[in-house]
């Protein structure tokens, strides 16, 4: 018998999984094409890794099933198939014969019950078996030679981790599964038995059957409700093993193939070259018309699809420095180096508080060096002085050249500015490279690079740690494995230069953005981020009991309300009150068929009905409790403030977003809000400083559609909301009402936001016919802005991007798309996005101009702390203020040429809620 494992793939569990994960591909006919790409591309990993000789891909056959004649209702709340995935079925079960991999699709069978029995005959046969797919119903098959593998988190499951994972083992699964029953295939189980009160009763008697021939057993087990679960179980005993009977797998079905039949065939490479065209998968059509033997150059990329060809392996050599010579020797190389990557190994990931366990560096593919100097371990080998090593290394590191490259250097900048080391001469960072050439293209940490531009994949850090409360810190963890994993840190960093270099230099403007603004930002914000803000945390604990007081207050008056007291952050609960007590109407379903409640459904209720509006206040004030007041104060720092985490790379738009504390979202338009915020203090004799943007996308807009009217207003520094509610009203500028501006402004934001007229009239409460009127009227007085969106509309579906004033691309994989409401989803996205994404390039430019500035400054006088949508905020010496100000407004205001003026206004305060 073979050492290579029998594979059993779930194919329906790829399929579906496959589809609804980012992104949603599609090819220039507007066809579907994501949910192929990603099984072919899990089936092709699972290949690589395994190299099985014998394999089987098993879908569901349409049509009913045994299970179906046993209880009608199964799975009859499981809504039909989109039609997205539908068209991507039969051209998927094309390329997985043109494969050549074996494929059942058995007509009456469920493919659980396929893959059941052929992973028992392969097991009786001697095969270990390897059983690929996400399904938690499959946990009931694994045995000592049958495994469960989940290609997305790259988890295998034996039966200690079934027990691990689920409580019980794979013997007891079908009973755990028959006790909660299954809401998505509609298995009925024990009315009441959640996850917790199964396992009370499989862990403490044994299987379903046990426990019913003792059914008063359970009373002692004590848990919640076990002295009326007797009376529960015997009520509901038909329907626990109805469920029973649901959940099992079956292994004995009749199959024309057996496991020795599921060998894999030559592929037939002329079929797959005709699929992969007709798909579009430049990349993988690309392999098959080289017969696989020679991949494409690098620079063979398709932007659509961000795909990259393959790069060929590259041998190691990587080296660990525990000598003095051995240092001379890598400085040596590092100072002749024209650059070299570098990377930080550290014992957290808060630059703050991270203590420096070592550096890696690469000078050319496949040699890298790790420099330990702080694994503390019991038994670690010496080591070089960290002091001594560091002073070696700062003339290098705090010289301009040689150039340095780094995946997030600002990280690393940080945490060696914590050693008064300040990095110089950075030139590249992979991160920022990838995410300038096409932000949309997946996410753009070092592993998923790796996989996806050099088909690498990386050690990770749970690899050589652990995972959860025992994971190692890094200077924990033993020499050799962390000498590989960091090496390789540095090693990988260089290649993805290597190979994400030319890629972008083969886009100026994804070039320019990258040279002229991102890059740039890296010191910037790595400043800003250890400069901090000063926050009053006693003022945000009195916060949290006034709001605790307010819960508890709204908690009563919805009990009250409803009659009963139910728990309102329990979804299940709140259906049961709003929708069958109260009988409330149902006006949106979850997918799974229930009634929703979420927010936007709430806040339509609570027009007409008092309960929602009470929830929503709750939800509210729970969620800043639980986020700001709470959770502020413990992230205060032995300086007395927060230094939050700005990460370039996650917005397509390029707008900044913050973590730990996230900044961005603090409400502005609440009491409540503005109370978090007035704990954003200034020191004492400093003032805040705060200069925001005025209006800056409705500015843009008007630069970008050249509207004559709207490039007038702005030009005469009108209330841009009152003029266009003079324009569409056809009243004169000082006849305008406050209604009639509220309106305007719903019209203003609303259309650059593609908002339709359904939308603007849920937003104004008023009839779609009005709210449409609104909209003509609008681009009846401002054409150009109509002019302007057909324009932008119209290219995005010839390139499938759209680019800012500055040319930071923002690519649209669905814009194409075959379903409308996807398709105009992305027609929205192209329209507002250059507006988005100039605002981001010009309060980023206005952050370099101001750094300049800074830099010219004492920082004892003035310090940039923040930068929130389109506010910087600085901490300024009281004898400065004006002085200051007035620099900075004017620096802000110049961080672009547009056709109207960039305004900037500035406010005071000693906190940030006086200073906005």
């Amino acid at each position: 018998m073979s050492d290579h494992p029998l594979i059993l793939v779930d194919g329906s569990s790829y399929l579906y999984r496959a589809f609804h994960a980012p992104p949603h591909l599609t090819n220039s006919k507007g066809e579907p094409t994501g949910a192929v790409y990603g099984v072919v591309n899990m089936l092709r990993s699972l290949l690589k890794q395994y190299q099985p000789t014998h394999i089987a891909v098993v879908f569901d056959a349409k049509g009913k099933t045994f299970r179906d004649e046993i209880y009608p209702e199964y799975k009859a709340q499981r809504p039909p198939m989109p039609d997205d995935l539908r068209s991507q079925v039969a051209p998927l079960h094309a390329i997985i014969e043109a494969m050549g991999l074996p494929m059942i699709v058995e007509p009456g069978i469920e493919a659980d019950d396929v893959i059941g029995t052929l992973a028992r005959q392969g097991e009786a046969a001697g095969y270990n078996v390897l059983i690929s797919t996400g399904d938690k119903d499959m946990a009931q098959l694994v045995t000592d030679k049958i495994t469960l593998v989940n290609t997305m988190t790259d988890t295998v499951m034996d039966p200690d981790g079934v027990r691990a994972k689920f409580g019980v083992g794979p013997e007891l699964i079908i009973d755990l599964l028959a006790m909660m029953g299954d809401k998505v295939d509609n298995i009925p189980g024990l009315p009441g038995v959640g996850e917790k009160t199964a396992l009370a009763m499989l862990q403490g008697i044994g299987s379903l059957e046990a426990i019913y021939q003792d059914i008063d057993a359970v009373v002692p087990l004590g848990f919640r409700g076990s002295k009326t679960m007797p009376k529960k179980l015997a009520e509901h005993k038909d329907a626990a093993f109805l469920s029973y009977t649901l959940a099992t797998i079956k292994t004995d079905v009749e199959l024309a193939l057996k496991p020795d039949d599921l060998a894999i065939k030559p592929a037939d490479n002329d079929k797959l070259a005709e699929l992969y065209g007709q798909m579009e998968f430049r990349r993988l059509l690309a392999e098959v018309l080289d017969g696989g033997a020679a991949a494409p150059a690098p620079e063979q990329v398709d932007l659509f699809t961000g795909e990259v060809a393959a790069v060929a392996p590259v041998e190691t050599n990587y080296q660990t420095i525990l000598t003095n010579a051995q240092l001379d020797e890598w400085l040596a190389k590092l100072e002749s180096a024209e650059l070299y990557a570098i990377d930080t190994e550290t014992t957290s990931l808060d630059y703050m508080d991270a203590k420096l366990v070592g550096l890696s560096f690469a000078v050319t593919a496949g040699e890298a060096a790790y420099l330990p100097l702080g694994h503390d371990y019991d038994g670690a080998p010496v080591q070089l002085d960290l002091s001594e090593t560091l002073a070696k290394l700062k003339p290098l590191l705090e010289d301009p050249a040689p150039k340095k490259i780094g995946q997030n250097l600002k990280y690393d900048m940080s945490v060696l500015a914590n050693y008064d080391i300040a990095l110089a001469g950075i030139a590249f960072d992979t991160m920022l490279e990838s995410y300038c050439y096409n932000s949309t293209a997946g996410r753009h940490n070092m592993d998923d690079l790796a996989l996806k531009y050099l088909g690498h994949k990386t050690v990770k850090f749970e690899e050589i740690a652990g995972k959860g409360v025992k994971q190692k810190t890094f200077n924990q963890i033993e020499l050799e494995p962390a000498a590989h994993y960091a090496a390789e840190d540095a090693d990988i960093t260089l290649r993805l230069h290597q190979t994400l270099a030319p890629l972008l230099a083969s886009e100026p403007s994804c070039q320019a953005v990258f040279n002229d603004i991102e890059l740039p930002l890296v010191p910037v914000m790595s400043m800003m981020e250890r400069n901090g803000v000063m926050l009053d945390g006693d003022m945000l604990h009195q916060q949290s009991s006034a709001i605790a007081m307010r819960l508890d207050e709204l908690e009563s008056e919805a009990h009250n309300i409803a009659g009963e007291v139910f728990n309102l952050s329990s979804t299940k609960q709140l259906q049961t009150i709003l929708f069958e007590k109260l009988g409330y109407p149902v006006l949106k379903k979850t997918p799974k068929g229930a009634p929703s409640t979420a927010e936007e459904v709430l806040q339509d209720l609570a027009q007409d009905y008092p309960l929602p509006k009470v929830i929503l206040e709750h939800r509210s004030l729970a969620k800043l409790k639980n986020t700001y007041t709470d959770k502020l104060p413990e992230l205060i720092k032995a300086s007395g403030r927060i230094h939050t985490s700005y990460h370039q790379a996650v917005t397509a738009t390029g707008r900044l977003s913050s973590s730990d504390p996230n900044l961005q979202n603090i409400p502005i338009r609440t009491e409540e809000g503005r109370r978090i915020r007035q704990a954003f203090v200034a020191p004492k004799g400093y003032k805040l400083l705060a200069i925001d943007y005025s209006q800056i996308e409705l500015r843009i807009m008007a630069h970008l559609s050249g509207d004559a009217s709207l490039v007038t207003a702005f030009a005469e520094g009108k209330d841009i909301h009152r003029a266009t509610a003079a324009e569409v009203f056809e009243v004169g500028f000082d006849d305008v009402t406050s209604d009639m501006r509220r309106k305007a402004k719903a019209v203003n934001f609303g259309l650059i936001y593609g908002m339709s007229a359904f939308g603007l009239a849920k937003q104004l409460n008023i009839p779609r016919f009005e709210a449409q009127d609104y909209i003509d009227r609008y681009f009846a007085r401002y054409p150009g802005v109509l002019q302007y969106m057909d324009d932008t509309r119209k290219q995005a579906h010839e390139q499938q991007y759209v680019e800012t004033l500055f040319g930071r691309r923002l690519h649209l994989p669905e814009i194409n798309a075959r379903n409308k409401m996807r398709q105009q989803a992305a027609e929205r996205t192209a329209i507002n996005a250059p507006m988005q994404g100039t605002a981001a390039d010009i309060i980023k430019k206005a952050m370099l101009a101001v750094y300049d500035y800074l830099q010219q400054q004492s920082a004892d006088e003035i310090k940039l702390l923040m930068q929130v949508h389109d506010e910087l905020v600085f901490e300024v010496h009281q004898d400065s203020v004006a002085q200051h100000q007035a620099a900075l407004v004017t620096l802000m205001e110049s961080a672009a040429e547009l056709a109207v003026p960039l305004i900037a206004e500035a406010g005071i305060g000693d906190n940030w809620d006086q200073a906005h």
